[in-house]
């Protein structure tokens, strides 16, 4: 996910829209030749990420920094680990120092908000998956964080995974005519994409079961005691996926409901970023 032109073109643009036409602090009285060196310290537990976004920044503004990394990403860290370093003109680090700051502690908040999230399911067979409430232009960098804190990515966008919501079904008229419209369509155009759908009701699950291949139903906005139900009824069919209004203190009831897959849209779109600190040695 890192190696990706959309991650090299945000990096571009968060440049652009930081230095504009100079840091003039910086350029003002840091002599242009000065060397310099700096270290990542870390200011409170968590879990690493955005070690490897952080190397693309320095190679990307200036490939003459050499960083050398001392914790990898999806590592445990506590308050006075020095993540890495990095010497070379000063001016460049200087120049950096912000924006690989905002990605390093915004993705080691998201590794860390998923890292709690998968210690509550222990010693179940229930796994965490996102969603797709991510920063416009940060999703690629924000599912890898939730990789790297123990989660499991759902579909990256619209494009590589059928997902057959509420509104689809409304709008198609019903559970029956939005599959057999969704399997019309990949049969005409040539597509082996998995099938996802959303159920509301126990009703729901009975209908979409008559459908062969079928990946996965979410069961949406059910109650622990409702999944319990809507689970037995599934009997193993296909895989089982419980969202919304999930929270810390109800997820542990819903993995004990049996549900192969959790989906938490908290994991990226209401986290608290991680305190790390870029200075100069």
């Amino acid at each position: 996910m890192i190696d990706n032109p959309l991650v090299d073109e945000l990096i571009n643009i968060a440049l652009r829209e930081d230095i504009g036409d100079g840091d003039h602090t910086t350029l003002s009285c840091i002599p242009h030749n000065l060397q310099g060196r700096a270290r990542l310290l870390v200011k409170e537990d968590g879990i690493l990420c955005g070690v490897e976004v952080a190397r693309k920044v320095f190679q990307k503004f200036d490939p003459t920094l050499h960083m050398e990394v001392l914790i990898a990403d999806g590592t445990p860290i506590h308050k006075g680990d020095v993540v890495f370093t990095v010497s070379g003109k000063s001016i460049s680090i200087l120049q950096t120092e912000r924006l690989l700051l905002n990605f390093m502690q915004r993705l080691s908040g998201i590794a860390t908000q998923t890292n709690e999230y998968v210690k509550l399911l222990e010693g179940t067979n229930t796994r965490i998956l996102d969603t797709r409430k991510t920063t416009p232009g940060m999703r690629l960098l924000e599912k890898y964080a939730v990789r790297m804190g123990g989660g499991l990515n759902h579909r990256i966008g619209l494009y590589d995974m059928i997902l057959i919501k509420d509104n689809h079904i409304d709008f198609a008229g019903g559970v029956t005519a939005a599959i057999t419209k969704t399997k019309d369509y990949l049969k005409q155009n040539n597509k082996n994409l998995e099938i996802v759908v959303e159920a509301r009701t126990l009703g729901d699950i009975r209908e979409i079961l008559q459908f062969d291949g079928i990946l996965r139903i979410l069961i949406d906005n059910f109650t622990p005691e409702e999944t319990k139900e809507a689970i037995a009824l599934i009997n193993g069919k296909v895989q089982t996926e419980s969202s919304g209004g999930i929270t810390k203190e109800s997820i542990r009831a819903y993995a004990e409901s049996g549900v192969d897959f959790i989906s938490i849209g908290a994991l990226t779109h209401q986290i608290r970023s991680l305190d790390l600190s870029l200075k100069a040695y």
